[in-house]
């Protein structure tokens, strides 16, 4: 052997002797050991392949398989249900308030006694204060003076006042658009504008203030108006 050949053995020998020989069988070991790993993986996974197919399920080899849930059975079809309507609860029969009228008054004889001159609005009577033919919007009833003169109707003291012809004047308002007149009266009334009176209260007295019938005598000069117009007395009262 030449010196090239001694001088590796020399070196192999050495490598032995030293940590070299621990170094190699380190490896060796771990070789032996990664090896028996891989074959026992292999083994485990080749196992649970082969539980899979008993099962029945097709598996590919190298693809991960989720485990599915049972297919759901097929959807019911709900009929929407609609619930019955209340029944119909009786309704009262109401009036609206605002249709309600105030109640017909009751009307009385403002005074008592008899008609000196009707109601005329479609002919013409005589007036022997004035000497001329002309209507005549009321009705004038003799009585005598002082005579007291009563609310023919319940209702409010609209007006009180002195008129050129018929001197002192009450109007009273009776609600439906009917008002009362009442002239010829004394000076002196005993209501004012605003009371409230009933049918049959006293309101003033006969007098002698209307120039325009001083030919007529001692007299209550009654009028009634309805909705504005003049209407015959007689058939409000009694």
């Amino acid at each position: 052997m030449d010196e090239k050949g001694k001088g590796f053995s020399a070196q192999l020998e050495a490598f032995f002797e030293g940590k070299g020989f621990y170094i190699v069988l380190f490896l060796c070991a771990a070789v032996i050991g990664v090896s028996a790993w891989v074959l026992a993986m292999g083994t485990h996974v080749e196992q649970q392949f082969d539980d899979i197919r008993s099962a029945g399920a097709a598996v590919t080899p190298g693809i991960h398989v989720e485990a599915t849930a049972a297919p759901a059975s097929a959807p019911v079809e709900l009929t929407p249900v609609t619930p019955a309507a209340p029944a119909a609860q009786p309704r009262e029969e109401t009036q609206p308030v605002w249709a309600e009228t105030i109640p017909e008054p009751v009307y009385v004889w403002p005074v008592v006694g008899d008609i000196a001159t009707p109601y005329a609005v479609d002919s013409l009577l005589y007036d022997y204060t004035m000497a001329d033919w002309r209507t005549h919007a009321g009705i004038d009833i003799a009585a005598p003076l002082g005579t007291h003169v009563l609310a023919a109707a319940g209702g409010r003291v609209e007006a009180v006042e002195a008129d050129p012809l018929y001197g002192t004047m009450i109007t009273l308002d009776h609600g439906n658009g009917v008002e009362t007149v009442y002239a010829n009266l004394a000076a002196q009334p005993t209501v004012y504008v605003g009371d409230t009176v009933a049918a049959g209260d006293v309101i003033g007295a006969v007098g002698s203030t209307a120039i325009c019938e001083s030919a007529v005598g001692t007299h209550l000069h009654f009028a009634v108006y309805a909705d504005g117009k003049r209407a015959d007395p007689l058939d409000y009262l009694p």
